[in-house]
């Protein structure tokens, strides 16, 4: 499959889908490899959209693949499930997009447990759950080696949350920094003591 019939394809094509309807369809999402495309509603502050791709008044900011490469086993099913209710330390998207919402949360990213994670606590990550709920919808496409044709995907497309293989996006090098700066003050930062909270999972 050529990269550009897989692009046209995938986000003209594919079904969208909010998080609730992927949580709560454990068999919607198939546990093979693939593409996978994140849309959203409202976009988080400073973040450029022009050049982005709309459908539907959704605005495309982050493209994924699951595997990295052939011997991962990871698939869509599981990363994608775990962007929307994992953590900071393992999801790259929730990382960018609690960094870039910090301000309006007021959950700024910190150490927890032994102080070798960081995430934005139990409550701040069940806040971000909340706004992906409201915010981020996401489309995927089943490829056999999709770490063949990432590269080509994000050089077609302006998607200003990736920064992985992203330099040429003018937003690249801000985004970057701001996570960068995010987790120093988390280093400098006492580790966040969690005993008395609680992450509501829907």
């Amino acid at each position: 499959m050529k990269t550009v019939e897989l692009s046209v394809s995938f986000f003209a094509h594919a079904p969208i889908f909010t998080r609730q309807q992927v949580l709560a369809q454990t068999g919607l999402i198939p546990a093979t490899r693939g593409v996978y495309a994140w849309y959203f509603r409202d976009v988080p502050p400073g973040v450029p959209t022009d050049g982005c791709y709309t459908r539907d008044g959704l605005t495309l900011l982050y493209l994924g693949i699951s595997p990295k490469n052939a011997q991962s086993s990871q698939n869509l099913r599981k990363r994608v499930a775990y962007h929307y209710k994992g953590n900071a330390e393992g999801s790259t998207l929730r990382l960018t997009l609690g960094a870039l919402l910090a301000p309006v949360s007021d959950f700024p990213l910190r150490r927890v447990g032994s102080g070798k994670r960081m995430t934005f606590t139990h409550l701040g990550e069940q806040w971000l759950d909340d706004w992906l709920e409201r915010n981020a919808l996401v489309c995927w496409t089943e490829h056999p080696e999709p770490w063949l044709h990432e590269q080509e995907l994000l050089a077609a497309h302006s998607v200003p949350l990736n920064i992985q293989d992203n330099r040429r996006h003018p937003f690249c090098v801000a985004l970057s920094a701001m996570r960068q700066e995010a987790k120093r003050q988390a280093r400098e930062a006492p580790i966040a003591q969690e005993g008395n909270q609680q992450r509501r999972m829907k």
